[in-house]
């Protein structure tokens, strides 16, 4: 399909005259007018004249393209120093917190440790106060069943000899009681000898 010269050179972005030039350059075989006398690009000038225009561009664009590729290589190259760096900083940072991490939990696991230390040692203290409680227990009960037998036979030999001493009370009561009716008996004996012997004389 045919374009005009104005249809060209906005799509290869580029001026009219620029497009003019190039098209006037063609063999006459290539030039062709449409029936207004308005000059039409066929395919094969649009395509001559597409690769006349588009080789300095891309010559001209290697050219500041390849200074401004060594600028853009030169601002990647600081770039990645500098992201570098900030990758260096991050993992020392990391390093240290990963380090103050590893002291803390250090410290919390001797912690743990150390309680579960002195839960054991609190148990085993526990178990061998609680033996020792049951010990003293047995020792108590034996002492005080013989304490409770030591009192009880205080008691009874108490009593033996209260009712001993009580014996020995009315044994002499009685003796003194036997010792008076004697004396009582001698002494009516005696009253009656002498009233006797009165009576003879």
């Amino acid at each position: 399909m045919s374009k005009t010269i104005k249809e060209l050179a906005d799509e290869l972005n580029v001026s009219k005259q620029t497009i003019q030039y190039h098209y006037q350059r063609l063999p006459t075989k290539n030039q062709q007018k449409n029936s207004q006398g308005t000059n039409m690009i066929s395919l094969t000038a649009e395509r001559i004249i597409r690769d006349k225009v588009t080789k300095p561009l891309v010559a001209n664009g290697q050219q500041t393209g390849s200074k401004e590729s060594t600028k853009t290589s030169k601002e990647n190259n600081e770039l990645i120093a500098t992201l570098r760096r900030e990758i260096e900083d991050l993992k020392s940072q990391r390093d240290k917190q990963l380090a103050s991490k590893d002291t803390q939990i250090n410290n919390l696991t001797k912690l743990v440790d150390q309680q579960q230390q002195l839960q054991l040692a609190t148990v085993a203290e526990n178990h061998q106060l609680k033996e020792h409680v049951q010990k003293l227990n047995g020792l108590l009960e034996p002492s005080s069943t013989t304490q409770q037998q030591s009192n009880d036979k205080d008691g009874t030999l108490s009593n033996s000899d209260n009712s001993s001493h009580s014996k020995d009370k009315s044994d002499k009561q009685n003796e003194n009681k036997v010792v008076e009716s004697r004396k009582s008996q001698k002494q009516i004996h005696k009253n009656k000898t002498n009233k006797s012997w009165w009576h003879f004389w």
